[in-house]
């Protein structure tokens, strides 16, 4: 087993990785850029070390200076969380030439699998069912041809990457070279390949996700689905396990686990990865796309199945062969997370950085959070705006539905905007209560609900705030103070009720 392992990420997923790695009597090392000195990650690591300013460009992103500091520090592996360079195969790579161990899929792999379009096709030959496509990046004008034969609407998506980021939605060809130019740029900023390219968008599906993990020796299982179909901008805000359509056609699991097994044994796939579906109205699913990585929501997994995924990543990377057997895995009661961000859900969801002047946390039974974050800590506006996790376990769905708004009434983050109220306001949704989610659930729900209004004692005193904010940052109280947030003032509000 290692001895020391550097976490080549930051925020709430580093955290998360340390106190395995801690319970495994391993060693940490955590690295940071000019932003993160003071934040959480740094403060639990056995040891740190400074990678560069804050851009990720110069810092999370810089193979050259994580393989450095995993050198200076001893460690022998390097677990690369979610984000920044952990579907990147060139890293891999590095980590192998470097004598690190790659807590993670071969760089082969994640080649293959890492690559939108050619997860397609390695996917497609394992037998699964794929969504209509190109199967390989394109221009403008290829993407042009495929809308002509293929109907609008369309989506653009980035070859190299993931959560959202390089992808466009596009109903007429008047909207489609501004969109291609906007999504490649991003795909350039956040993966450093601009490579775009295209499938037919199905309308209103469901985003279902199967995991699977297998070792080096030919041995994979899947642990069962997450339903990830509540998104904003194509970004999972909130998960849950079992899925609840699954959970009523109990066939899809194995049907589902069975072709997500296939396509990643295609691929030669070991480690951690989720094989994620888009489901239509009658029940059809079709392969989208592999994360050959750790997943946001893994801690739900966790909850219902009982296993560490990180504790299993770590140790297949050291060699060891996966106990598990298919027919030994459980799925036990119902559990949902949601991300908690520093945004304002009624204001496009605008991230809102800022100092954290206030903290108190959910406690009680089945609630768990994994977050990054303490009182006084500044979020900073150089990276994505996620803060903590908070995920719920009960032995229904309908329990683990009112844990989670008992637990989002509990939760309460001052200075900042967060979404924690608006969250309530979709579990105590009729829609989401009886289970009929799709990808465009958020947009439905702001049409049937206005934002709630906070009290009008709230309301005064949030203007007043605002207003003695405006003098001591100007002098004068002649600007117009910023307006609260109704989602803000709401979750807050359900403290008192």
């Amino acid at each position: 087993m290692f001895r020391k392992v550097l976490i080549a990420n930051r925020g709430e997923i580093a955290v998360r990785v340390m106190r395995t790695l801690r319970e495994m009597d391993i060693g940490s090392v955590a690295v940071y850029s000019d932003a993160d000195r003071t934040s959480l990650h740094v403060r639990m690591a056995d040891e740190a070390e400074h990678i560069g300013p804050s851009p990720s460009g110069e810092s999370y992103l810089r193979i050259d200076r994580i393989i450095e500091a995993a050198r200076k520090h001893g460690a022998e592996a390097i677990h690369p969380g979610y984000g920044f360079l952990s579907e990147n195969a060139d890293f891999a790579a590095a980590c192998d030439d470097a004598g690190l161990v790659f807590i993670g899929p071969s760089a082969e792999s994640i080649r293959k699998m890492g690559s939108k379009t050619a997860a397609r096709q390695t996917a497609m030959a394992a037998g699964a069912p794929v969504v209509p496509g190109m199967d390989r990046a394109g221009t403008v004008d290829d993407v042009r041809e495929f809308a002509r034969v293929n109907g609008f609407p369309i989506l653009l998506k980035a070859v190299a990457g993931g959560g959202g980021k390089g992808m466009r939605r596009v109903d007429t060809g008047a909207e489609l070279e501004s969109a291609y130019r906007n999504a490649a740029s991003e795909a350039e900023r956040s993966f450093r390949n601009a490579a775009i390219y295209v499938e037919k968008l199905i309308e209103r599906p469901r985003h279902i996700e199967i995991q699977v993990i297998g070792d080096r020796h030919g041995n994979m299982v899947h642990l069962g689905e997450r339903e990830c179909s509540i998104q904003r901008r194509h970004q999972k805000v909130m998960e849950e396990c079992p899925s609840p359509l699954v959970a009523l056609h109990p066939e899809m699991r194995h049907a589902m686990g069975e072709a997500a097994i296939r396509a990643a044994a295609a691929a030669g796939y070991y480690n951690a990865g989720t094989v994620e579906f888009l489901v239509d109205r009658d029940r059809r699913f079709y392969f989208l796309e592999m994360n050959t990585r750790l997943q946001v929501e893994h801690p739900i997994t966790e909850l219902v199945t009982g296993l560490d995924l990180v504790k299993l990543q770590v140790q297949i990377a050291a060699g060891a062969r996966l106990h598990l057997r298919q027919e030994q895995i459980a799925w036990r009661g119902s559990a949902i997370e949601c991300r908690v961000y520093a945004e304002d859900p009624y204001n496009d969801f605008l991230p809102y950085p800022g100092k954290i002047t206030r903290l108190m946390r959910p406690l009680g039974p089945g609630i768990r959070i994994d977050g990054c974050i303490y009182d006084g800590w500044t979020v900073p506006m150089e990276y994505d705006p996620l803060l903590a996790k908070l995920a719920v376990w009960a032995s229904r769905r309908e329990e683990a539905t009112d844990r989670m708004i008992r637990a989002l009434r509990e939760y309460d983050i001052g200075g900042i905007r967060t979404n924690i109220g608006f969250f309530r306001q979709i579990l105590e949704d009729g829609e989401f209560r009886a289970g009929r989610l799709h990808t465009g659930f958020i947009e439905d729900f702001f049409q049937r609900h206005q934002a709630p209004r906070p009290p009008q004692a709230l309301a005064a005193v949030a203007a007043l705030a605002a207003a003695l904010h405006t003098i001591s940052r100007t002098g004068s109280a002649d600007r117009p103070a910023e307006a609260s947030s109704a989602w803000l003032a709401d979750g807050r509000s359900g403290l008192r009720r």
